[in-house]
């Protein structure tokens, strides 16, 4: 069922980003019990998977239901455009027994035999203390899983955020909200109505998750070339679509917005959530996690090597997304001075294009970048080479 945020005038230009480090936790918990089904970001690496064999996952899993959400309670909307996994893990620890129950009645219902399982009767008993133990629950989940690897996963959402920062800026609402994620769109309307943002989601309520198939078009989505029809419109002659069936409209007044948050787990997913506040939360997948948590690509295509050079070649191939020296030299395991110099020669012969957002200095290929990886990459699998897909 599509999830649809009608935004006023204001709150467009009070769209902002966060990064939250509880909302990966979550995420990751929901990759670890059903990996098959997320397309990316695995692999994951073997380390990450043995760190979270010695947790017992069971009853986040269980408040983890294939279709629409769980409790609201577990992941706090971002109070700020970066939070800390304490803050956040204090908040949901400072949940109010009555709220957690009713969250909790929630988000078992939508799994056939939860609530009477012996792990739900008990949540259900003692609130109050299933609030603490789910909250000690994702805070052992964070300090095996994520925390070792939280540099690496904050320099990337931090370039992300950087990123669709200056695309909502140059390209427009429209084909921002197309390029961030297939199933999100964003339809003006008629004079008459406020603009919306529409995502295809598997349930509605207060969080709503829009699951995209393995193959094909996400769900909802119009074919090629299709124009979007106007807000509310339907084919002539087709009945209206009974209540239950109809999309989760939240109409915002102006002075609440939108928050947009990156996730290096949430794909191929995207997440809404609307918080006690009202403020709207769109999850969606980062740039670039696929490379962050594929299998290490190894050397870069030999007939690029040969002529770069192997040090030039694999920071190219390595910025199939935008990334700043830090990201790259973390994710090649090479000296930020080494890295640097290779952006720099690389740029110079008009392979990368760099831009500054705020401290941070961004690095992509430029058309000419993109092809000879590209093509060098081809030549070699051609050849009958190994390569992994970032």
């Amino acid at each position: 069922m599509p999830l649809s945020i009608r935004l006023e005038a204001d709150d467009l230009t009070r769209c902002r980003f966060a990064i939250s480090p509880l909302r990966d936790v979550r995420e990751a918990v929901r990759v670890l019990e059903r990996p098959a089904r997320y397309g990316s970001p695995l692999p994951w690496p073997r380390r990450m998977r043995d760190a979270a064999a010695g947790l017992d996952l069971r009853p986040l899993w269980l408040l983890a239901p294939d279709a629409g959400h769980g409790p609201d309670f577990l992941c706090p909307p971002p109070a700020g455009p970066v939070a800390s996994v304490e803050d956040e893990l204090a908040r949901v620890r400072a949940t109010a027994p009555a709220r957690a129950r009713d969250e909790l009645v929630r988000a078992l219902a939508r799994t056939p035999g939860a609530a009477h399982s012996e792990r739900g009767r008990a949540l259900l008993a003692d609130p109050a203390r299933a609030v603490q133990d789910l909250a000690d629950l994702l805070e052992l989940t964070w300090k095996a899983v994520l925390a070792p690897h939280w540099p690496w996963l904050r320099t990337l959402l931090e370039a992300d955020v950087a990123f669709h920062s200056r695309r909502l800026t140059e390209s427009g609402p429209e084909r921002f909200f197309a390029e961030l994620h297939p199933s999100l769109s964003w339809a003006g309307g008629p004079p008459a109505d406020p603009p919306a943002v529409t995502a295809a989601a598997a349930g509605c309520g207060p969080a709503a998750r829009s699951r995209l198939p393995e193959q094909g078009r996400p769900t909802g989505a119009r074919p090629a070339g299709q124009p979007s029809p106007p807000t509310g419109a339907r084919p002539a002659g087709q009945p209206s679509p009974p209540a239950e069936a109809r999309p989760a409209v939240r109409t915002l007044d102006g002075r609440r917005g939108l928050t947009l948050v990156p996730s290096v787990f949430v794909g191929p997913d995207v997440v809404g959530q609307v918080g006690a506040s009202g403020r709207p939360v769109v999850v969606y997948p980062a740039r670039g996690a696929g490379a962050l948590w594929g299998e290490t690509a190894g050397r870069p295509p030999e007939a690029l090597a040969t002529l770069l050079g192997r040090g030039r070649a694999t920071v190219l191939t390595a910025l199939a997304e935008p990334a700043t020296t830090t990201a790259l030299a973390q994710r090649l395991h090479l000296a930020p001075s080494s890295v640097s110099s290779h952006l720099s020669a690389l740029r110079g012969a008009g392979l990368l294009v760099s831009h500054r957002d705020g401290h941070q200095v961004i690095y992509e290929r430029t058309p000419l970048g993109i092809a000879l990886a590209t093509e060098a990459g081809r030549g070699d699998q051609g050849a009958g080479a190994r390569f992994v897909r970032r």
